[in-house]
């Protein structure tokens, strides 16, 4: 299975793309993570961020590969401990499909996104900068993939 992480955002910074890399390349290809940056619509000081969210979440949804299962990341989302993703991301390596992860921009999902979606999954009650969601989103693949095999990454 391939997951698609299809973030809004280029050009982040080194760090970012360090630790993002450094989890995405410990998957094995049964499972391998694969960034698609969306490029994020440059906000002015008068920018219409409702039209802008718009257009970004157009290009998320363009961005889908076909027949993915899609789960969108909002802070309304569903959450899972670690035991539950590792089930979760089980059942989407038997599914026979691909996965496509979508993050937002600065203004989050919009509602076509939130709607296209299979599931929409919370990392955390909390709001967190939407670079920072690729690093966690990574580390979290990785956690339960490690604990579906048993791999000493993982403790409780």
């Amino acid at each position: 299975m391939r997951i698609h992480l299809i973030a809004v955002g280029e050009r982040m910074p080194a760090w970012v793309n360090a630790a993002y890399a450094e989890y995405a390349n410990r998957l094995p290809a049964e499972c391998s993570l694969n960034l698609k940056e969306i490029p994020a619509v440059k906000r002015g000081k008068n920018a219409d961020l409702a039209r802008i969210a718009e257009t970004e979440g157009a290009r998320m949804l363009e961005a889908i590969p076909k027949d993915c299962l899609v789960v969108a990341l909002d802070e309304k989302g569903r959450s899972f401990s670690t035991a539950e993703l590792s089930r979760r991301l089980d059942d989407w390596m038997h599914s026979g499909r691909d996965l496509a992860l979508l993050v937002g921009g600065p203004e989050g999902l919009t509602d076509a996104c939130r709607a296209r979606a299979d599931l929409v999954w919370s990392l955390s009650p909390l709001t967190f900068p939407h670079p920072l969601v690729r690093v966690i989103l990574a580390e979290q693949v990785y956690r339960a993939w490690s604990l579906l095999r048993g791999h000493p990454y993982h403790r409780e």
